[in-house]
Parts: structure tokens; C-alpha cells; sequence
């Protein structure tokens, strides 16, 4: 028996109504049946999941204090959220801008990476893979070191309705 993925994430934010609009008007996560924002809690779902949930979010209100996560103390870095196609990283990348979150970008060789942080500061990923047909040992060889994403070369390379390898980053 081992653990095979990551089911759910849960996270304290300050406000509540604040970071569910984020997460479902930048990120396309949408309420669950029975997730609505009560009793200081939302749970969402992500566009296409099966889960019950992929997010819980908890208030713990507008004074709490930053993360200081790998700064002054241990914890989570982030979570990286997986997008379907490599159009999909364009439009999310797009959204995160519109929104003022996106914070950085990189190229891993294998993978195609965006960050950003939410309205509380807690950095996220939202990755596109490309699928185990199509690597390269150009992409292989660079996946060693990370470099500045140029999206608009990945989406002349791959096309916009590149699907990605699904939790394949190396083979």
C-alpha cells in the first residue's frame, strides 16, 4: 500500500469570502453540494474533479498574522495545482495577472510552471506537464535546472491543446 496523490488541500485564510471569489473566479473552483460559505468554512471543488473536495478553506479572521513559512518557521512552500492543456496554463496565467497574483514563472524541462499567491499570501503553482509521447531529450536535459518559462514558444512547440502527461514530470 502507498500513497498515490493529493486529495484535498485546507487552508486558514482571513477572509473567507475574500478567498473562495479568488479561488473560483481566477482558479475555476466552484462550490460543492453542501459547500457553501457558513459557519466560517467553504469547500471546493476543482473544474473536472471527482473528489468530494479539493479545497477547504477555514476563516480564522482579518487580523491573523502572515505565514512565516520558510522564513521564520517550518511548513508548507505551496501546492501545485495541475491544468489540463497547455492553453489552459495561458489563460490561467492571464487570469493570476489580471488579478495581480502571479508572482513568477519558470521552466523545468518537463514541466511548465506558474506562481502565484491568494488574497492571504500563500503560494501556490498551477503546472502543465508535457505528456511522455512528446518529451524530448532537450526537455530531459533541461528539467536539471530551471530556467525562464517563454510560453508563447511552449504553446508554438506543443499547440494549445497539448494535454498534459498527468502526473508524468519524468521518464
Amino acid at each position: 500500500m502507498s500513497i498515490f496523490r493529493l486529495n484535498h488541500a485546507v487552508l486558514y485564510v482571513r477572509k473567507l469570502t475574500e478567498s473562495v471569489a479568488f479561488y473560483r473566479d481566477v482558479l475555476g473552483f466552484d462550490y460543492i453540494d453542501g459547500g457553501d460559505a457558513h459557519r466560517g468554512a467553504a469547500f471546493l471543488r476543482a473544474p473536472g474533479s471527482t473528489n468530494d473536495h479539493d479545497l477547504g478553506l477555514f476563516e480564522i479572521g482579518a487580523d491573523a498574522e502572515d505565514s512565516g513559512a520558510g522564513r521564520t518557521s517550518v511548513g508548507l512552500y505551496h501546492l501545485a495545482w495541475e491544468v489540463d492543456t497547455l492553453g489552459d496554463l495561458e489563460r490561467v496565467a492571464g487570469r493570476l495577472e489580471a488579478a495581480g497574483a502571479l508572482v513568477g514563472s519558470s521552466d523545468h524541462g518537463t514541466t511548465k510552471s506558474l506562481y502565484a499567491k491568494d488574497p492571504n499570501g500563500l503560494e501556490f503553482e498551477v503546472v502543465w506537464i508535457i505528456p511522455k509521447d512528446l518529451l524530448t531529450d532537450e526537455d530531459r536535459a533541461k528539467s536539471s535546472a530551471i530556467g525562464r518559462l517563454d510560453l508563447a514558444a511552449e504553446l508554438a512547440k506543443y499547440g494549445p491543446d497539448a494535454r498534459s502527461g498527468v502526473g508524468i514530470s519524468r521518464s
